[in-house]
């Protein structure tokens, strides 16, 4: 399934001890930080190793990450000749609401700069790579830029941690898979096996979150003082609201467009999006969403193609926080971004998007794979948001999760495989023309 490996429920999950959950567990190690920061500042500093080797944890696993989910998404489609115009409507619509996204959050981050006013000095976070990236943003062309898409060997673009030269490599291995029917099965197997223990291995990885969020806080509050927090709750506050009118105004006019209403499909989709919510992840509602988007009259087929690959390729909440989350960074360390750079930014977050699933802590990482691309920005920056990631995550994936049951339901109509009558029943509310399956998400 795209790359995506479904969690299906199993009955009620067992309580979670209210201190065992993440969420809490960063929410205290921010508290900790700021308060330790705040009342003894060159501790505050001293914890600085913390944030940094987190950020080290996460870009160690940008590479394979990306690979495993571009390449075993389009591995996925097999059939190419029948599935072709599904998948060509598809892709439009991801490509263009997505690119619109990461608009969106350009302007956004232009216009409200959330990062104006911390005047953080760069090199107080890596001075040496502050001097690195400079340097190659002088010597960088269009030529060049393109020559290094591709990598010498298939194995150097993972050595190197060159994002683009991955998605370069797996773009076209994903389709070859796909062109050699069932004798890729072997490979797409052992390649659904690592994703499957990356994906743990990224899950392993976030538990550590409140370690590198309390050094990361108590860094940022102890180095530049309690006036820090001002602006990153303007950064949480500016992405939330961005998010929420993005789905009520650009998400709702597309659904008024196809004869749906957005907010009937919220209510709709109401106990998917709660656990999506709970988890921070629109994975754990994977199956769930597939199933409703059946019931609600789409046809089999084309919700087996649009939902999973959509998952990997259409991230409107993701695309948002990347470019908001970057423009901070630059605006907080005082680094104009000429508009080639964010224009460059936005191309290159369209392309290291499509390795973020549906993975708690996936935006984080592809954040890290698209500032690895902008040589102005240093990608130690990322130690700044590191504090508040956690409450971005679920905005996030509610996001992205609206926007694929969007996308699934007007492929569906463009494709005639849509039953609308059935739709506007099961929207309203209505037991349905048909009966339903029972949805074993609604039973967690």
């Amino acid at each position: 399934m795209a790359g995506i490996t479904p969690v299906a429920a199993a009955g009620p999950a067992r309580k979670t001890p209210w201190w065992a959950e993440l969420y809490v567990q960063v929410l205290i190690a921010i508290a900790a930080g700021a308060l330790i920061g705040h009342f003894a500042p060159a501790t505050g500093e001293a914890l600085k190793p913390l944030g940094d080797a987190f950020i080290k944890l996460v870009k160690m696993i940008i590479a394979p990450v990306i690979f495993l989910t571009v390449t075993l998404g389009i591995a996925g489609m097999r059939d190419i000749g029948k599935v072709g115009g599904v998948a060509a409507k598809a892709f439009g619509y991801f490509i263009t609401v997505s690119s619109f996204a990461l608009v969106v959050g350009l302007v956004v981050a232009n216009v409200v700069q959330p990062g104006a006013g911390m005047n953080i000095d760069p090199a107080s976070l890596d001075a040496s790579k502050v001097e690195g990236y400079a340097t190659k943003s002088h010597d960088m062309t269009i030529v060049g830029f393109l020559m290094d898409i591709i990598p010498s060997t298939v194995g150097s673009a993972f050595v190197d941690g060159n994002i683009l030269q991955v998605l370069f490599f797996s773009i076209p291995f994903g389709l070859a898979l796909a062109m050699i029917g069932d004798r890729g099965d072997p490979a797409i197997k052992v390649l659904s096996a690592v994703a499957e223990a990356f994906f743990k291995l990224v899950a392993i990885f976030m538990r550590a979150a409140p370690i590198g969020a309390f050094g990361a806080f108590a860094f940022t509050i102890g180095k530049y003082g309690i006036e820090s927090v001002i602006s990153l709750i303007a950064l949480v506050a500016t992405f939330y609201i961005t998010s929420a009118v993005f789905v009520v105004v650009v998400l709702g006019a597309i659904c008024a467009l196809n004869g749906f209403s957005i907010f009937k499909l919220l209510r709709y989709l109401k106990e998917e999006l709660l656990l999506v919510l709970g988890t921070s992840s629109s994975e754990a509602a994977l199956p769930s969403l597939m199933e409703k988007m059946e019931r609600a009259g789409a046809e089999k087929s084309v919700v087996g193609l649009v939902v999973p690959t959509g998952y990997s390729f259409n991230l409107d909440g993701t695309n948002i926080y990347m470019t908001l989350a970057a423009l901070f960074i630059a605006q907080a360390l005082g680094i104009e971004l000429s508009l080639g750079e964010q224009l460059l930014l936005l191309g290159v977050a369209m392309l290291s998007s499509k390795g973020a699933a549906g993975v708690t802590g996936a935006g984080f990482i592809t954040l890290a794979a698209t500032l690895q691309v902008v040589p102005s920005v240093p990608l130690a920056g990322m130690a700044l948001i590191l504090g508040v990631d956690r409450f971005m995550s679920e905005c996030r994936a509610i996001t992205n999760f609206i926007g694929n049951a969007v996308a699934t339901l007007v492929v569906s109509r463009w494709e005639g495989a849509l039953d609308r009558e059935r739709l506007a029943v099961v929207l309203a509310g209505e037991p349905g023309p048909v009966a339903a399956r029972p949805l074993e998400q609604d039973a967690d």
